[in-house]
């Protein structure tokens, strides 16, 4: 199922604020991700190559979960209109077929000149950090998202 979309302008975010989703990891995930990344690498698609790994089963690809991130950023916080900057992602523990995954993002500062919010991020498994990192947007004010509204709001005012 995919997440409600919602649109948060700058004047909308707070330092704290903070949104969550939650994946169950398919098989049909982790081999979709393949096919469009070209990433085939067996780990992720072979249970016989994998179960003689360290992890002992099919892991899903560390960008797959990092994409996550960017269905929370995308959709909910803070949504349609932001722009991605930079992403720094740091792998803790892997992610296997059937784990779910949340995914939580949280306003951590805001940048008022340049329109900027750096969020923390995190992915977690059954209460374990397995990816974390930060990532720096731009989001829109309400503005600029539609000028004609701020003129008729000013004229009203």
């Amino acid at each position: 199922m995919l997440p409600e979309l919602r649109v948060l302008y700058f004047e909308d975010l707070e330092v704290g604020l903070s949104e969550t989703l939650s994946k169950t990891i398919a098989s049909s995930d982790v081999v979709g991700f393949a096919e469009i990344t070209g990433d085939r690498n067996p780990i992720h698609l072979s249970e016989h190559f994998a179960a003689r790994t360290p992890f002992g089963t099919r892991i899903a690809h560390g960008l797959y979960t990092a994409g996550l991130i960017s269905a929370v950023l995308g959709t909910r916080l803070p949504g349609p209109g932001a722009v991605y900057i930079s992403q720094t992602l740091n792998f803790r523990a892997p992610v296997r077929i059937g784990d779910v995954v949340e995914v939580t993002v949280t306003v951590a500062e805001l940048m008022p000149e340049r329109r900027r919010a750096r969020l923390a991020c995190q992915c977690s498994v059954a209460g374990e950090t397995v990816l974390d990192g930060e990532a720096l947007v731009k989001v829109p004010t309400k503005a600029e998202a539609d000028p004609l509204a701020s003129r008729t709001e000013r004229s009203q005012g």
